[in-house]
């Protein structure tokens, strides 16, 4: 699931952007910038928390001070920067915007359709190697003071614990030095889910799905009755779009 960054100095067509978004069921973070300074200001705060990340900008041309165009020539100078998409009611940038490689360049009001074929150029963009889907059939983790090798169908949810994550099996638990962050990554395409900040689990060993209060979300997996994983707010829409609710 890719984490987006909106960036537009125009609250409602942020808001209109956020919904179609959320619509996809593609998009797992939504963040917003209304300036290109607040945008730069965000990328530098995700780059010190170790499970926040931004795969796609979509940036908005016409902003005062710093423009969208700009912004993406002075992001395009460094070594890994996230996918842009241009989201503008101006025809005449286009070129301008393949010159910093822009991933698409969207005309507002955003087609769904045209949305859903750039969110296919920004996976592409972003996920390109699917050999290493191979590579992570198993987790190196430690035990009892020794490196185990634990296969990823065997896992139920992961746990974030200060340093480490707690990997469960339905009868063991295991410690990874592998942050949630990078477990996300390896895993997203093995039927894993980030439900929450400290949680990954298991799409194919989720039991039931309770509504505690206000609308909040808690799992129930297959073969671990006693324990219960929170959903964030943010991830519910998501999330039950995965488990096709």
């Amino acid at each position: 699931m890719l984490h987006a960054l909106i960036v537009d100095d125009e609250r409602p067509a942020r808001d209109e952007m956020r919904y179609l978004l959320e619509e996809t069921g593609r998009v797992e973070a939504i963040s917003e910038a209304s300036s290109a300074r607040d945008a730069v200001q965000h990328l530098v705060d995700i780059k010190e928390h170790d499970d926040e990340r931004c795969d796609v900008i979509f940036l908005d041309v016409s902003m005062p001070k710093t423009t969208g165009m700009q912004l993406a020539e002075a992001l395009h100078q460094l070594k890994n920067p996230p996918a842009i998409v241009f989201v503008t009611a101006y025809s005449e940038y286009a070129l301008e915007a393949f010159s910093v490689d822009a991933v698409d360049y969207l005309m507002k009001p955003v087609d769904a359709s045209r949305l859903s074929a750039a969110l296919d150029k920004v996976e592409a963009r972003v996920r390109p190697a699917a050999p290493a889907r191979a590579s992570v059939e198993r987790i190196p983790v430690e035990k009892g003071g020794r490196k185990v090798l634990v296969p990823v169908d065997q896992i139920r949810y992961i746990e974030a614990k200060d340093d480490y994550s707690c990997i469960y099996t339905d009868s063991d638990r295991y410690l990874s030095t592998i942050s949630l962050a990078k477990l996300e990554q390896k895993l997203s395409e093995h039927g894993f889910f980030r439900v929450h900040r400290g949680y990954i689990v298991n799409l194919d060993h989720v039991e039931d799905v309770e509504v505690i209060s206000s609308g909040i979300l808690q799992l129930g997996l297959k073969g671990i009755p006693d324990k219960k994983i929170p959903v964030s707010r943010r991830r519910v829409v998501s999330l039950k779009r995965a488990l096709g609710l």
